[in-house]
């Protein structure tokens, strides 16, 4: 029987011949196959021995979970922080603290909670998030509140984003990111049906989003606000949710967010200046002024770790909203595209998660925490080079920040507990070679 099928098989494979042919042939005795001739050169052979090695590594790499490839990814990209933090920082910490290592000894113990509730938060069925969705909700809302209320929130710069005592401080802003992936997700999922009545599908999602909205705009944090809108209208994209009306909500948010941001004198002019830095590059625009300043003393390769001049009192922030001025100008060009390059594979391999989900509420899931930390990193970047408004959010991962970084790496907990439930294609050539069925 074997003998038979690989003398089937052989004949599939073999191109057909005409009845002459075969007749020409019937009594000539099988020869050896011919080899080929001797004047091929060793470029040639080198090249196709090169192939196959290629072929193997890219197949191993291929084997390789997704959920591996993303603890890998954000395992590099908080240690790249961790470095950053600590050649940014030492100037303001000792200004503040009296010690150089202050804000990296914080940031240390921060990155330490945040990989314990990523490493907690990837062991919890994500399906469990469906039951506490009303709960959380209705807690982060809460909290929003209670950051408003004068004597309970904590205020620091001009905002009152947080609520805590001492250093251990929650910033509910952050958590209702968390809390709107999971409502929208589930109601998309649990309305799949009716995904083009927009009373059932869009205007709940509305609701929710514009009473968080407006009580984060009061504390004041547009770019939390932004990231917001970022994640709800992404995730309604991907939900299958019909294009003409998102596009006109898009139209009516983008009038609002103007209109409130041109209210505000503060706001109108931290909006304005990123059209013009240097028209005040010593008042509303000394930020994103002395910004491009380091971005452009990098050059190529950077002035090396440790060597850059603008966190010397020049740039506010260096260490938390603005660290990506700091690495182009220590680490150069090539550092700042390895680090825009991370977060390109943080996208790639979240929407991989995505589309390989077993149902429905996980693929929605993964796309909203995708959306966020890439959002979230493309408003903090465009800020920082001078084609965004600064809104003052920081960069995932890298920046430095308590709640910020805790929350956001609980949130890649759940990415990887959704990637480790992902189904993955069998190969075509295991299933061709399955017999059939009787």
């Amino acid at each position: 029987m074997l003998v038979v099928s690989m003398v089937d098989t052989s004949n599939i494979r073999a191109p057909s011949r005409s009845p002459s042919h075969r007749s020409a042939t019937r009594g000539r005795q099988p020869s050896r196959p011919t080899r080929r001739p001797s004047t091929t050169s060793a470029g040639s052979r080198g090249a196709g021995a090169a192939h196959p090695r290629s072929a193997a590594a890219s197949s191993r790499l291929a084997r390789v979970p997704n959920v591996t490839r993303l603890t890998v990814l954000v395992g590099v990209l908080c240690v790249f922080g961790l470095v950053m933090v600590g050649s940014a920082s030492p100037v303001i910490s000792m200004g503040l603290y009296g010690s150089t290592w202050a804000i990296f000894v914080r940031q240390v113990m921060w990155m330490g909670v945040g990989v314990v509730a990523m490493l907690a938060f990837s062991r919890i069925d994500y399906r469990k998030w469906r039951k506490i969705r009303v709960p959380l909700l209705v807690g982060t809302m809460g909290m929003l509140v209670v950051v408003l209320a004068p004597g309970l929130g904590v205020t620091a710069g001009g905002s009152s984003r947080w609520i805590g005592f001492g250093q251990f401080r929650l910033q509910p802003s952050e958590l209702m990111k968390l809390a709107l992936i999971v409502f929208v997700a589930d109601l998309l999922t649990r309305r799949v049906d009716k995904i083009s009545d927009t009373k059932s599908v869009i205007l709940p999602v509305l609701i929710i989003l514009g009473i968080s909205s407006l009580l984060i705009l009061k504390q004041p944090d547009m770019g939390t606000a932004l990231v917001l809108c970022c994640v709800a209208f992404g995730i309604l994209f991907m939900g299958g949710v019909p294009m003409r009306p998102i596009v006109k909500i898009l139209i009516t948010f983008v009038a609002l967010a103007l209109v409130v941001g041109l209210a505000d004198p503060y706001r109108r002019d931290r909006i304005l200046s990123f059209l013009n830095p240097s028209a005040n590059h010593s008042g509303s625009g000394y930020q994103v002024w002395q910004s491009l300043i380091g971005l452009g003393s990098g050059h190529l390769f950077g002035l090396g770790l440790g060597g850059g001049r603008q966190k010397w009192g020049l740039l506010p922030n260096a260490h938390t909203d603005f660290i990506f001025s700091v690495v182009g100008e220590e680490l150069g060009l090539v550092g700042a595209v390895v680090l825009l390059g991370l977060f390109f594979l943080f996208a790639w391999y979240g929407l991989q998660a995505a589309t390989r989900a077993p149902d429905r509420f996980g693929s929605l899931m993964a796309i909203g925490v995708t959306i966020w930390i890439t959002s979230q990193a493309l408003i903090n970047i465009g800020a920082v080079i001078g084609v965004l408004p600064v809104t003052g959010i920081p960069l995932p991962f890298v920046s430095f920040g308590g709640s910020s970084l805790v929350i956001s790496l609980a949130a890649v907990g759940i990415l990887l507990n959704i990637a480790g439930h992902e189904r993955l294609p069998r190969p075509a050539a295991r299933t061709a070679r399955r017999p059939p069925s009787a």
